[in-house]
């Protein structure tokens, strides 16, 4: 894209969630770009305590994907350029349905509606559909409607593959490689590969660590795999 070219958002319809199979037809060009757009993140936690204590520590149990809200305003008043072909008594009608095409289809091979692309400067959101409501605002003396705001909520998509990968990363049923870093003590690296730093005497054993209170920043320690962890 050349110096000072304006680059619209782009919404890229696919089939698969791995993102490799574009559906034909299934690009909408968004016209004017969004004056903002907003991302939310989410931790949830378990409140649970247990019978008689009068309060518990809140326990970390995921984070769900994050959630994009977008606004695509439409518009055939004349204020915005268009292809003098286009049927100016469709005002939005045809445009409304363009991004409907992509974001709403429903794809009958795989009987769900398409994966998502959106493309828009640093943003790339891989993600479905929600939600989206449809404002009317301005219409002519026939009711056509020439403008009109939709208001969408994406949904973020992970490859289930990339994700376990991703969440197994730290799991105490694989081998794991750490560097100590200052401030590292045996028992906190333990307890953040296998939740619970009782491990870390059988760490100490098996890197032959004679004091482990006595760590060096750059070293590099072993932690072999918990296949079965006792309460």
């Amino acid at each position: 894209m050349a110096l000072g070219e304006l680059f619209k958002l782009k919404i890229t319809a696919f089939r698969d969630i791995k993102f490799s199979e574009k559906v034909a037809d299934g690009v909408f060009n968004s016209l004017l770009n969004p004056e903002k757009y907003t991302l939310s993140y989410k931790i949830e936690y378990s409140d649970d305590q247990a019978s008689g204590s009068s309060g518990n520590d809140p326990r970390f149990e995921k984070m769900p994907p994050k959630d994009l809200d977008l606004e695509f305003l439409f518009d055939r008043t004349g204020i915005i350029a268009h292809n003098p072909n286009d049927d100016k008594d469709a005002g939005v009608v045809d445009d409304i349905q363009q991004f409907k095409n992509v974001t709403f289809e429903y794809s009958g091979d795989e009987h769900r509606p398409y994966y998502l692309e959106i493309r828009w400067g640093s943003l790339l959101f891989k993600c479905i559909l929600l939600e989206m409501n449809i404002e009317y605002k301005l219409f002519n003396p026939q009711g056509t409607p020439l403008r009109a705001v939709i208001k969408a909520k994406f949904k973020e998509t992970i490859d289930p593959e990339l994700r376990l990968a991703d969440e197994n990363r730290n799991s105490p049923d694989l081998t794991h490689i750490r560097t100590v870093e200052e401030g590292d003590t045996l028992p906190l690296m333990a307890y953040r590969i296998y939740g619970d730093s009782k491990y870390y005497l059988q760490v100490a054993q098996v890197n032959g660590l004679t004091n482990f209170r006595k760590l060096r920043p750059g070293q590099e320690l072993f932690f072999p795999p918990i296949l079965e962890k006792t309460t």
